[in-house]
Order: C-alpha cells, then structure tokens, then sequence
C-alpha cells in the first residue's frame, strides 16, 4: 500500500525532498492564546488571529460557505473513521461535528465539501489499499451525501473516475455540475452528482513559474472554483507537496465560462514561500471562501519553520480583489497577528486531547492507522477505559491509535493493563517505519526509536501486569517515563530526537502524533489519557 501510494506521489510530484535547517524568523511572534490542555488557539481574544487556525496535520483543507455558518474538512488518509466535518461562524474558532465516513474504501486524499439544491456531498478521491475492493492499482473518486451536515452520510459511491485526484466541483452557466481534476481534467457530473455523463477531458496546462525556482516538481494538483460576478475562477497549487520549503505556491487563472479558456492570473502566484527563514513554508492547496462581513480568504496549508513533524497546518489569509478583475493575498508576515474577519461570532476552538474514555470519540478524537477491513472491532469501550485487541507483532504492523496534536511541547500519559499474551504502550508514532515509545508485555520493557526495537537497550522495568507510561516531547527532544502507580516516575535511560520523523525523510505526508498500541493475541485496557502543552 505504501509503495503504491508514493508511487502516485512521486508520478504527481516527482523529485527528491530537500531538508532546509530551520532559520530565524525575521520578528518574534507573540504568544499564543492557550485552549483545551494548554493547546494553542488562533484567537488572540483582541480582535486578531495568528495562523495557524488548525494547529497540527489539518492538509488541503475544503472549506463550505453555508449562509453565515462555515464548514471544512481535510484531508485524512488511512485514519479510521474519516473526514471529521468542523464548524465555524468566525473563519478562526472551529468545532467538530464528526467524522463523515466511517469507514473509508482506502486511503482518503484530498477532498471536496459543496452544496449543491439543499443537499451536501463529498467528493472523495480514495488510493488503494489493502481494504480496497474493485479499484486495481488506480485511484478512484467515491462521493457521500447527506441532507444535513451532522448526517447520517450515505455509503460511499464510486464515480468510476480513475487515475486522478484533487475534485473540485462547479455549476457552469448551463446549470450543469462538473468535477476538475488532478493535472487539470474535467468531468461533467449527473444532475443528482452520483454520477458522470461525459468523458474525462484535459482543459488548463497551468501556469509555469521560472525554471530556475527551487521547487519539488510542478505537479498541477488541487483545482478549486469558484464563480464571482461574470467570471470562474481556478485555484490550483503547483511546485511539489513537501521538499523544499519554496516550492509548494497557490496559482490562479480565469474564464467567462465552465469550457474555457482559462487566462492566467498576472499576479501569479498568488502564494508562494520565497526565503527558508520565513515562518510558513510550502503553502499551497488554497480555496477562496467569501468572510461573514462579505470581504474575502484564503485557506490553505504550510509547513512550520522548524516542525515539518506537525505536518500541514491550516492557514487563514484575507484576500483583497483588484480593479482588473483578479485578486492578491494580502497577509504578509504571516508570523505576525491579523485583524480577524469582521462580523463572525467566536465559539470555543478544538477539543481537549485529554480523554477518561468515559465516551467513545472514534474518529472525533482517535483514529486507528492503516487498518484492516473491520478493524473498528478491535475497539470497545467499558466503564471509563478503552480496550484494545492485539493486532501484529510490532507497532509497525498493529494499526495503533492515534490522536493529532499540533504543539511544539507537551507531555502525554496513559495507565495500561495487560490481558492475556499482549504487548502494550505508548508511542510517538509517523508512520510504521518511523517512531519512538515504550512497550512492556508484563515481563519485560521494549524501547523503540527508528521505527524499531532497541536490540541492546535493556530498560529496567519492573515485571508488571499493569504500568503507567508517559512521554515528553520537548521540541523534538523525547523523555519518556513509568510508574508503577502514576506518582512516582522513573526516567527511561534513553532519549531521542525526532525532529527527522516527517514527510522528508519518512516519504509519507502525515505527522508526529500520540499513539496507544497493542500487539499479540491478548487485548490491552488503557485509562485515563492525560495530554498537557507545555507551552
């Protein structure tokens, strides 16, 4: 699955990732604002905001106007359930509603949230994995519908779009409903959008920056449309996902009409990171929403200076439209506050991490990585405790949960208790070839780094059915802890540093996140779920 995945990646993207060393930003930025368990928030509760406005791996965000009230979703990947659906009335202060696709075909790309006659839809490209029925080695683009946003969603129907990615929905000015795609392609859909009823046709080769411009690749992905006043407009990334902090940039390009031609933005790129001692690198996949006081945004996401390992954070940027027609991002130093958009009404933003598992928050909270076909069945929930059935031999095959945190230091703990012939812990997991954690299978200790067991670490651990673990991530600078009775800890002897766990070096477009396992037969209770940002 892997391998076909950064198959596809590398024939959009191609090239090879170029780590840059993180570099001062030109101004200090003042603090943020802190929220559930210290998390960062975007509202600096002064009538600004300082990005990002979804700390954390929140990539290619699809962003709905819907009367005064905002949805978004992202991009989510092999994570089970899928797709949570956020709200806002403020384009800063986001809360969750709950994932749409419980149980995703494969693994979920970059998506499209619209609204089309009262009825809402996401349009879904799906990559192969093990769990795919029906697609070969090709991606495919599924959709769900609901008549309200909370759902229930229907199941997913297949589009039988192959080979491409990035939909992007539009109602031409015959009334029809099309899909753009990945490179740039175009479909026209059926009436009730469940469909197609025509080909696949190419129609935008893009626009082409300087040869000389340190990119990834050009990779033309990510088409997003609107229609404002007498004209559609595209919005597309080019330049490569990940590699070089320069390359990922947003484009733009016009047309009176659904068929074209399409005419370059002479503003172009709207977007693009040009130095590595800017706070925000790699931004692209940007979608233009209209504010609540009627000015204009963009979404899209970046990479932090210095914390590849957090992933794709979502960016919010004011737009400002121009006498010709066109329009310009005018954030700037985006390490420095903005004016809020005016006329939003402000709610809580995020959920706490923290968790007595006292409810099941699949999918809202925790997802399971890269799971098997009903693998939502090694998951229950007794009074105030998740159990979990062993699933592998190591953390690299068990599909762990996780849960996405988006600080640059905080603290996790969890107690475990071993039932039957298990290994249990606690990790900072990537991917299955990248993390670090502690295991015990009630008679020993294994420490992980690398994405592998320590062959000649010999933690002392007491021989112990239950245990609990903690770790620190500090910077990229990991401690991890144990305690016979969450009190009194002991410092493992082994620290890491994992500022290389990220999309550079591991090949996968995910990030660092706070995972529990279990391995073998037997099954693993865990309680009392503790996160805390230490600022």
């Amino acid at each position: 699955m892997n391998s076909r995945r950064q198959m596809l990646k590398q024939t959009l993207l191609g090239g090879a990732a170029l780590g840059v060393p993180a570099a001062a930003v030109a101004r200090a930025a003042p603090p943020y604002r802190r929220g559930h368990d210290g998390q960062r928030v975007a509202d600096l509760g002064d009538g600004r905001y300082l990005n990002p406005i979804f700390a954390g791996d929140h990539p290619d965000p699809s962003i709905l106007k819907d009367g005064a009230d905002y949805y978004m979703t992202f991009t989510s990947f092999e994570a089970t359930p899928a797709l949570v659906v956020w709200h806002s009335r403020d384009l800063v202060n986001w809360q969750p509603l709950g994932p749409a696709l419980a149980h995703p075909p494969g693994s979920v790309f970059a998506v499209d949230l619209v609204k089309h006659q009262g009825r809402y839809y996401l349009y879904i490209p799906i990559i192969p994995t093990a769990i795919s029925q029906g697609l070969g080695q090709q991606p495919g683009i599924y959709v769900i519908h609901a008549e309200r946003i909370e759902g229930p969603w229907s199941e997913p129907v297949s589009l039988n779009i192959a080979g491409h990615i990035d939909p992007g929905h539009i109602v031409g000015e015959d009334g029809k409903r099309y899909l753009f795609l990945s490179g740039v392609s175009r479909v026209q859909l059926s009436d009730d959008g469940l469909s197609t009823s025509g080909p696949i046709e190419h129609v935008y080769d893009g626009w082409r920056y300087p040869d000389d411009w340190v990119t990834e690749a050009y990779a033309l992905e990510g088409p997003k449309l609107i229609r404002r006043g007498d004209w559609f407009y595209m919005v597309s990334a080019v330049g490569g996902t990940a590699g070089p902090p320069t390359g990922h940039m947003v484009i733009a390009a016009r047309s009176r009409s659904v068929n074209g031609p399409w005419e370059n933005c002479p503003h172009n790129p709207i977007v693009r990171t040009r130095d590595a001692s800017e706070k925000w690198w790699s931004r692209g996949h940007a979608t233009l929403v209209e504010g609540p006081a009627g000015d204009w945004w963009m979404v899209y996401h970046g990479y932090e200076n210095g914390y590849w390992t957090l992933g794709r954070q979502t960016l919010l940027e004011p737009v400002e439209w121009t006498s010709d027609g066109w329009f310009k991002a005018r954030g700037g130093d985006l390490s420095q506050p903005l004016p809020k958009p005016r006329g939003g009404q402000a709610q809580a933003h995020g959920i706490a991490l923290s968790d007595d598992f006292s409810q099941n928050l699949l999918g809202l909270k925790w997802n399971l990585y890269d799971p098997g076909l009903n693998e939502l069945r090694r998951v229950r929930y007794e009074p105030a405790a998740l159990v979990l059935q062993g699933k592998g031999s190591t953390p690299s095959d068990c599909s762990p949960l996780t849960c996405l945190v988006g600080d640059h230091a905080y603290e996790f703990s969890v107690e475990l208790e071993l039932i039957g012939d298990v290994q249990g812990g606690l990790l900072l997991f990537y991917s299955r070839a990248l993390y670090v954690g502690m295991g015990h299978n009630g008679t020993r200790m294994s420490s992980y780094r690398f994405g592998q067991a320590s062959p000649y670490w010999k933690e002392p651990a007491p021989a112990v059915r239950r245990l609990h673990l903690k770790i620190v991530n500090d910077r990229h600078i990991v401690t991890m802890y144990y305690s016979e009775d969450g009190r009194q800890w002991k410092r493992h002897g082994l620290r890491a540093e994992t500022s290389g766990y990220n999309t550079n070096t591991g090949g996968e477009l995910l990030s660092l996140r706070p995972a529990l396992f279990a391995t073998g037969s037997g099954s693993v209770r865990f309680r009392n779920f503790h996160y805390q940002a230490r600022g």
